[in-house]
């Protein structure tokens, strides 16, 4: 409960959010201020793409490539207490199918990822330190392919809370990353991942 007046009293009195919808963007490159990259080996592709079934349309963020945990972040962005929330499809993948966020991004080999994945019906919570992936917890969640979900993280100091489709699903204390960083999207191996709708707000 403590945590949640935490959260409660920052989001009251954090800035307006910020929304991208990849709409304005070019097709068939990064969405304009984001970078992509990936965590341990992979030739991830991050690009904008014209989608019929985008939530906002015409366009999503899409990553067709492959790597160990391809990312992409707005590395002008240093949020330390506050929310990221993003529309997430997973659409194909014999490994994985997973979308997923981060926050407090320092680099590519530092930061916490809360990621659903398709072929095992599971959120998860994790932090990434020299990009080593240690996981803090596992939840098991239906996680539909082909479909469009909402993942939403909000987190202030050690407190964060994980929810997915409208449904609080982890909510737990950890303390392994601290201060400002990015925030972004997040993939693992071959998924083939849609994303639509990213949001944050924090300071």
């Amino acid at each position: 409960m403590k945590g949640l007046i935490i959260m409660a009293t920052l989001f009251s009195a954090t800035a307006a959010a910020q929304t991208a919808g990849f709409d304005g963007d070019s097709t068939g490159a990064l969405p304009a201020g984001w970078r992509g990259g990936v965590t341990g080996r992979g030739s991830p592709k991050w690009t904008v793409e014209a989608d019929a079934s985008a939530l906002s349309k015409p366009n999503v963020l899409k990553q067709s490539g492959s790597g160990s945990f391809p990312w992409c972040v707005r590395p002008d962005v240093a949020v330390a207490d506050g929310w990221v929330e993003v529309k997430f499809k997973p659409v194909s993948g014999r490994e994985d199918q997973a979308g997923g966020l981060v926050w407090r991004w320092k680099d590519g080999d530092n930061y916490y990822v809360a990621r659903a994945n398709a072929l095992e019906n599971n959120v998860s919570l994790y932090y990434t330190a020299n990009g080593r992936r240690n996981t803090l917890k596992y939840v098991d969640a239906p996680v539909p392919g082909h479909t469009w979900h909402t993942l939403r993280v909000e987190f202030a100091g050690k407190n964060i809370r994980v929810i997915f489709d409208g449904k609080p699903t982890i909510e737990m204390e950890d303390a392994h990353i601290a201060g400002g960083g990015a925030v972004g999207v997040w993939t693992k191996a071959d998924s083939v991942t849609l994303f639509d709708d990213f949001g944050y707000g924090g300071k």
